[in-house]
């Protein structure tokens, strides 16, 4: 199986091909278009910024490749986000996959620190996916912008509001926490996800 994991500005590369590799799994970090277009499956992942990132896409011709793919795709934090129609981070227009818009988490109750940083559960889980994941799993976040909720929404958390845990369209899923940080739960995520058909 050959596995792409797209190369941009963007960080948190690295520990998702250390949990492939985990899984037995070989994989390629590249920005080459042949090699991501030839791909079984593409990962597309990211901590950082989404005007910059959305940027480096655009200047280098990946935000037309990646939304040309067929086979495949998981965008994982920051590629969720970029993955919807606007990040409301730097006003952002984004790819436009996912039916639904980035916002800022806003509170006032001190209890609920921005960024939002650890454990937390996912439910009402729709999607294969989550193939042998328990409703009420707990996965690992660390993300101040969260996509709203959305007919394609196939997973929920809650802080602050429910938000999109996870979305998918087609051959396109995301996931807003860090499946390559989420211990088993995550494993099994990553697991299903190389296991789909195109």
């Amino acid at each position: 199986m050959n596995v792409a994991i797209i190369k941009y500005n963007a960080g948190n590369v690295q520990s998702v091909l250390y949990a492939l590799q985990r899984l037995r799994i070989d994989a390629v970090i590249t920005d080459d278009k042949k090699e991501i277009n030839k791909a079984d499956k593409v990962i597309f992942p990211g901590v950082g910024n989404a005007a910059s990132a959305m940027k480096y896409l655009q200047k280098n011709n990946l935000d037309k490749l990646i939304v040309s793919l067929k086979q495949p795709v998981l965008g994982i934090c920051l590629g969720l986000q970029l993955l919807c129609n606007h990040s409301e981070e730097g006003n952002t227009r984004c790819l436009g996959i996912f039916d639904t818009n980035v916002k800022k988490f806003k509170s006032d109750n001190h209890n609920f620190k921005i960024p939002q940083m650890g454990w937390n559960n996912i439910y009402n889980l729709k999607s294969s996916l989550f193939n042998g994941v328990k409703e009420n799993s707990y996965v690992y976040y660390v993300h101040s912008y969260y996509a709203e909720l959305s007919s394609q929404t196939v997973a929920t958390t809650d802080y602050i509001i429910p938000y999109s845990a996870a979305l998918q369209k087609n051959n396109f899923y995301g996931v807003q926490f860090h499946a390559e940080k989420s211990a088993d739960a995550g494993a099994q995520i990553i697991s299903n996800f190389l296991k789909l058909c195109s």
